[in-house]
């Protein structure tokens, strides 16, 4: 066999270890322009922008392997028209191997002005399902007969807490999108798997270089038991408020360059390539990420907002 062989087995079989061994790190969905969609991590981040704002991504992971993963993302949040509270949808659909991973939540988040009006903190509450599927039928088993091989439906709950704190020209937020750390139980293969707990820690700040000009560096550090802390750095220059052009830095694991543009007032496109630095590099050619946000405003905020986050 040959290691790309190896490697794409690996992948079709890492949903199935995951749940039939125990598991001390099963990993979220990563994202390489988290900060144009930070609800998807932290509830406190629904009715910020203080409009109507909807978000779709789509990310391909490790292209050239067979079933690497993929990751389609669908968001909606607004001001709820009551004072200081904002609401949220997330629909994130995982594909990786012979498994898929749907995960529906609400955002609930309640704002309160900090040392002054323009400074604000928010409280957010995540609450949602996660519907776990194993397809069997799409592994290469060495032995059929295996008692463990078999199609598997499990549900689970989430619910998640989250602190978002900004300004116009800066944020920072730490949460956890699922605090509940679910087991899952196989009475006859005896084992065990958990959902592990995931804390994200967030930042980012926009610096005025000149009235067309901008620079925003950001970052996302990710923290899960049983597994390396994943950090994620990242700057962008915008030029005319319209198109923002920089490059990302994931510790140990890629580099990547990001693009994004304000085809007008209410819609923003943007990209992102990432290019491994692990010995994986040798076998595929990289990773690409895409989204679409669309933006509508509100009672509260008439224009569209023209902050960077």
């Amino acid at each position: 066999m040959t290691i790309q062989s190896k490697i794409t087995l690996f992948l079709s079989c890492l949903s199935t270890m995951l749940f039939f061994q125990d598991s001390q790190a099963q990993q979220d969905s990563q994202y390489s322009q988290y900060m144009y969609n930070t609800s998807v991590i932290n509830p406190g981040y629904a009715g910020s922008r203080e409009m109507l704002s909807m978000y779709g991504m789509y990310r391909n992971q490790w292209v050239g392997l067979d079933g690497a993963p993929e990751t389609l993302n669908f968001s909606i949040n607004s001001p709820s028209g009551f004072k200081r509270l904002g609401v949220g949808i997330n629909f994130i659909s995982d594909r990786i191997g012979p498994s898929s991973e749907d995960i529906l939540t609400v955002d609930f988040s309640y704002t309160i002005p900090v040392f002054n009006p323009e400074t604000k903190l928010a409280f957010g509450l995540k609450t949602g399902i996660n519907m776990f599927n194993l397809d069997v039928n799409k592994l290469d088993a060495e032995n059929p007969n295996d008692v463990n091989l078999i199609d598997r439906n499990l549900t689970s709950p989430v619910i998640g807490l989250g602190f978002y704190f900004y300004a116009e020209k800066w944020y920072f937020g730490i949460s956890t999108p699922n605090m509940l750390e679910t087991e899952h139980y196989d009475e006859i293969a005896v084992s065990t798997a958990t959902e592990k707990l995931h804390l994200y820690t967030i930042g980012g700040y926009v610096f005025d270089i000149n009235r067309d000009l901008k620079l925003k560096p950001a970052f996302l550090v990710k923290a899960v038991s049983g597994a390396p802390l994943a950090v994620d750095i990242s700057a962008n220059f915008q030029f005319y408020d319209r198109f923002s052009l920089g490059a990302s830095y994931r510790w140990d694991a890629s580099v990547g360059a990001l693009a994004g543009f304000k085809i007008s007032d209410n819609i923003m496109i943007g990209y992102a390539y990432d290019y491994d630095t692990t010995p994986l590099q040798k076998y595929n050619s990289g990773s690409h990420e895409v989204f679409l946000r669309f933006e509508l405003g509100t009672r509260v905020r008439s224009s569209v907002s023209p902050r960077f986050f």
